[in-house]
């Protein structure tokens, strides 16, 4: 299991867009992966879950996969999150 802390920059949080890139980029890899916020886990690859999660600004996010491909499945998510969703 790899395991990463990343902190939510840009302004908005993961609302609609953001969440739908995550949900696109997450089901590229094979690996089960989630997103941790307080005591909330919600699957990496649920638009509706990572809505639902409440992320804001400046809100720091626990990233974790389990899989074959579970590393890169992490750092990709990371460079997403860490590049503001290319806003």
């Amino acid at each position: 299991m790899v395991v990463k802390d990343v902190t939510v920059k840009n302004r908005a949080g993961i609302h609609a867009r953001p969440a739908g890139m995550i949900v696109t980029l997450a089901n590229k890899f094979t690996s089960q992966i989630f997103i941790e916020k307080d005591d909330d886990k919600i699957n990496a690859k649920s638009i509706m879950g990572l809505i639902t999660l409440g992320v804001l600004c400046n809100t720091t996010i626990r990233l974790s996969a389990e899989g074959a491909d579970e590393g890169a499945a992490v750092e990709a998510l990371a460079k997403l999150i860490d590049n503001r969703f290319e806003e």
